[in-house]
């Protein structure tokens, strides 16, 4: 990105979402890069064109409540480190989830965007909407996203809820919109025609399917008409070119990338699952082998939504409800298993949800207890000052409290892992080499470790060596060598 970046900021766009989400756990998670570097590295280069992030409300960049201290660190962190507009939602619009994150924002001078989820159920009209956009003006919010996770918004539906937002709440209104079900394009120019101010797209070479329509085509579907973005198509094709080529590398051989996930499913329009609540369905059917079940998935998963009351399935209550929805299909018997999560669901501990739940499923899942009816982040405790002293030597900065506190498990390994890429930086291996010396040695040891199971001996213990990679190789190729191989 760092390589782009500079032809980035001078599109002129109104603002790059760059952050939040589900790319603070994905970087500590998978990539072994820290998350607040990124922003901060990102922010050197794209200096004109503001940062934006994808804030989860109570759930901040995780899957579930966080307590107010966390939160409020993190809204101050973020902004310190390069994020000017913070786009904040709540998977079930519950605006009591929504308030300590505005006041935080709003503090900390930046640009409040108060988040629609946008879905379609009985209960989800756009006097709905409009009330509780009303909700979100009444909190200072800077602007007002209509955020269509699942690409469902049809074209006359956005022209009326466009409308009446426009006509009811004077703050600029902003589209995010997938192209899952193949109307984007015709929602966005109705949506234009309905005064709409901001539409979000994504480089061509990663947009269609599950993520957003391509800003190149935007920019020229609109080029001439009274929408005219006047952003220029040259450069922006240069900059699709750029991630042509890059994506190439996603795709294959690596295939991190999957194909299904670009095609156009209309049929999202009846199951209404968003691209990523999609790939993660994907995703859990291939690790149990059962792939070719996802279609009595799919149509589970709208019978899971109405029982549990209409949520919105965007993060966190489409994982919730899509692996309930898993659950039901492959056990045969439906709610025989439930996470724990959805328990918390239906206790109220994720917020209040649109619709009232199925009595009946209700008493199947948590019985005669009654849910809570407060908010549920006044429930926690504080947490910022409760870091493990086996933890602390590894907390290098505010910013990696913070991670600690969102991901626990996963912080403590990727501080380690850091600290180990440290000291192979100064024994003067180059990177790539590091990376090929750590898979060589993980071999060593796997192997090692079934030669010992064999010939029933003890567990094998590898301590790395704190000198260069290369020692832990050779530690493993003398285990080895010490069981007959």
């Amino acid at each position: 990105m760092l390589k782009i970046a500079d032809k980035i900021d001078q599109v002129g766009f109104f603002s790059l979402e760059a952050w939040g989400g589900a790319t603070f756990d994905v970087a500590i998670r998978f990539l072994g890069e820290d998350p607040w570097e990124r922003i901060r590295q990102l922010k050197k280069y794209i200096i004109h064109t503001p940062l934006q992030m994808l804030l989860r409300g109570q759930n901040i960049v995780g899957y579930r409540n966080y307590p107010d201290d966390v939160l409020i660190k993190f809204v101050e962190l973020a902004a310190q480190n390069g994020i000017d507009i913070f786009r904040v939602f709540d998977a079930v619009n519950d605006i009591r989830n929504m308030e300590t994150a505005i006041k935080a924002v709003k503090k900390a001078g930046k640009h409040a965007q108060g988040t629609i989820c946008y879905t379609i159920s009985p209960v989800h009209t756009v006097e709905h909407f409009v009330d509780f956009a009303k909700e979100l003006a009444a909190r200072d919010c800077d602007s007002i996203c209509i955020k269509d996770m699942a690409g469902m918004l049809a074209p006359e539906p956005a022209y009326q809820l466009i409308t009446a937002l426009k006509k009811e709440i004077c703050l600029p209104v902003h589209l995010h919109s997938h192209s899952t079900s193949g109307m984007v394009m015709m929602t966005y120019y109705r949506a234009c025609e309905a005064g709409v101010d901001i539409l979000d797209t994504a480089f061509s070479p990663l947009a269609w399917g599950t993520s957003q329509p391509p800003v190149e085509s935007v920019v020229a579907a609109l080029k001439g008409t009274p929408y005219d973005t006047c952003l220029n198509l040259e450069l922006l094709s240069e900059i699709g070119q750029y991630f042509r080529e890059l994506r190439e590398k996603y795709y294959d051989p690596i295939k991190l990338i999957d194909p299904k996930a670009e095609r156009v499913d209309a049929s999202i329009i009846v199951h209404q699952i968003p691209g990523g609540m999609f790939s993660n369905l994907l995703s859990q059917l291939r690790e149990q082998k059962a792939e070719h079940r996802l279609k009595e998935v799919l149509e589970e998963v709208p019978c899971v939504r109405k029982e549990l009351g209409y949520p919105p399935l965007v993060t966190p209550t489409s994982q919730l409800v899509g692996i309930q929805a898993v659950m039901n299909v492959l056990s045969g018997k439906r709610y025989s298993i439930v996470p724990k999560e959805i328990k918390d669901y239906v206790k109220g501990l994720y917020g209040r949800p649109p619709a009232p739940i199925d009595p009946k499923i209700r008493k199947k899942i948590i019985g005669d207890e009654k849910p809570i009816t407060g908010r549920p982040a006044d429930l926690l405790e504080p947490a910022l000052d409760k870091i493990p002293d086996d933890v602390r030597p590894l907390i290098e900065s505010e910013e990696d409290k913070i991670t600690y506190a969102l991901f626990p498990q996963i912080a403590v390994d990727f501080f380690k892992k850091r600290k180990i890429k440290r000291e192979d930086a100064k024994s003067g291996i180059p990177p790539e080499r590091v990376a090929e010396l750590e898979n060589a040695a993980a071999t060593a040891v796997a192997i090692a470790a079934y030669l010992t199971s064999l010939n029933g001996a003890k567990a094998l213990t590898l301590a790395r060596p704190r000198t260069a990679t290369s020692n832990w190789v050779l530690a493993g190729r003398q285990a080895i060598a010490e069981h007959g191989a």
